[in-house]
C-alpha cells in the first residue's frame, strides 16, 4: 500500500459497524479502518461467521434498519451494487454512465431484485426520526465489479484454467466493456462517505453514488487475464469459440442441475443465465459526483490496484508447487 496516505479524521470516541465484515469487501473495510481512521474507539465486525485473522485487528437490511432506529444510530452506509441498475433483461448497454443516466430498470434475479429492494429501504430511512428525537442519515454506494485480493471468482477463474492446460477460452466478444473497480478504493470511498455524511448530511443524505476509479473499461475475461497471464495464463480465441446459444443452453442446464441438487448440496456454477448476460451485455460507468460530493479520489492508482492484485494470484503458484 502507499507509504505515505491520506488519513481519515474522526471524533475521539466514535464506533464503527461493519456488517458482513468477514467477507470480500468487508474484510477490507475492517483493515483500512484500522489503518487509515485516527481516533475510532471501536470497530465492532458483524457476520454469520468470523474470520479469525479479523480478531488481531484491534443482517439482514431490515434489521439493520431497526437497530438504527431503537438504538438511535445517526448514520448509515450501504453497500448496494451496480446490479440495482443492470445490466437489465433486455440486454441495453450502459455506457458511460452515471447516477443520472436514463436506463430500463428491468430484473427478475433474485441478487438484484433484493440488493434493490434493500436500497430502497435504506434510502427511504433517510431524514426518519430515530429514537432520542435524532435523525438517521443514509446514502448508498453502487460499486461495479469488484476485483482485488481475496476476490473468490478469480480464484475459481485461476483453478478452471489450471483444469484446461492454463488456456482460457474466449467465450464474451472483446467489444463487451465492464467498468472494474479495485476493492481498496471501494473501502476507501466507504471510510470518506461515512466521514462526510457526518460531516455534511444534508449533501450526502438520500443520495447513491457509483464506485468507480482508474481501472481500464475491458471484458471480463481480457481483464482478468491482465492478472493471469503473469502466471503463464493465455487466451485462446480472438472471438468469442461457441456460439452464444450453446452458452446459454449450458446456463440453463447449470440452473436446472442447480435446482435438482438443492435438497443434496449447495452447487452454485459460475455460469447461469444471469452471470452470463452481465458479461456479454456492456456496462461501464463515468461519473464524478463522488468527489464533487465528498472528494473521493481513488487511493490506488490502476498500476498498484494491478501489482497488487497480481502479488496475490502468484501466491497460489506457490501453494500449486508445493503439492
Amino acid at each position: 500500500m502507499t507509504s505515505l496516505s491520506p488519513q481519515i479524521p474522526a471524533a475521539e470516541g466514535q464506533v464503527y459497524v461493519v456488517t458482513g465484515g468477514c467477507g470480500f469487501l468487508g474484510s477490507h473495510l475492517v483493515r483500512m479502518l484500522v489503518e487509515r481512521s485516527s481516533n475510532v474507539s471501536e470497530i465492532r465486525v458483524f457476520d454469520l461467521h468470523l474470520d479469525e485473522a479479523l480478531r488481531t485487528l484491534s443482517n439482514g437490511t431490515e434489521n439493520v434498519l431497526r437497530v438504527c432506529k431503537e438504538e438511535g444510530i445517526q448514520y448509515l452506509v450501504y453497500t448496494s451494487s451496480m446490479e440495482v441498475v443492470g445490466p437489465n433483461l433486455h440486454g441495453d448497454p450502459f455506457y458511460r454512465g452515471n447516477e443520472d443516466t436514463e436506463y430500463t430498470v428491468c430484473h427478475n434475479h433474485p441478487y438484484p431484485l433484493s440488493k434493490s429492494k434493500a436500497e430502497k429501504m435504506v434510502l427511504e430511512a433517510n431524514g426518519k426520526e430515530i429514537h432520542g428525537g435524532k435523525t438517521l442519515y443514509t446514502c448508498s454506494l453502487r460499486p461495479t465489479g469488484i476485483y482485488g485480493e481475496g476476490h473468490e471468482l478469480m480464484r475459481q477463474f485461476y483453478q478452471q484454467g489450471l483444469r484446461t492446460g492454463r488456456r482460457v477460452f474466449r467465450a464474451i466478444s472483446a467489444s463487451t466493456e465492464h467498468g472494474r473497480v479495485y476493492v481498496g478504493n471501494v473501502a476507501w470511498m466507504h471510510l470518506l462517505a461515512a466521514h462526510e455524511l457526518q460531516t455534511r448530511p444534508s449533501v450526502l443524505g438520500g443520495q447513491v453514488y457509483f464506485c468507480y476509479d482508474h481501472s481500464p473499461y475491458e471484458s471480463y475475461e481480457d481483464f482478468n487475464m491482465e492478472f493471469l497471464s503473469t502466471c503463464g495464463f493465455r487466451m485462446i480465441g480472438s472471438r468469442p469459440l461457441v456460439p452464444y446459444f450453446m452458452l446459454y443452453l449450458l446456463a440453463l442446464f447449470n440452473s436446472l442441475l442447480q435446482w435438482l441438487l438443492r435438497s443434496f448440496c449447495n452447487y452454485t456454477p459460475v455460469l447461469n443465465p444471469y452471470t452470463l448476460a452481465v458479461a456479454s451485455t456492456t456496462f461501464t460507468v463515468q461519473t464524478d459526483k463522488a468527489e464533487r460530493h465528498f472528494g473521493y479520489k481513488p487511493l490506488f492508482n490502476w498500476e498498484e490496484s494491478k501489482r497488487h492484485t497480481i502479488a496475490w494470484v502468484r501466491s497460489f503458484e506457490e501453494r500449486v508447487k508445493g503439492q
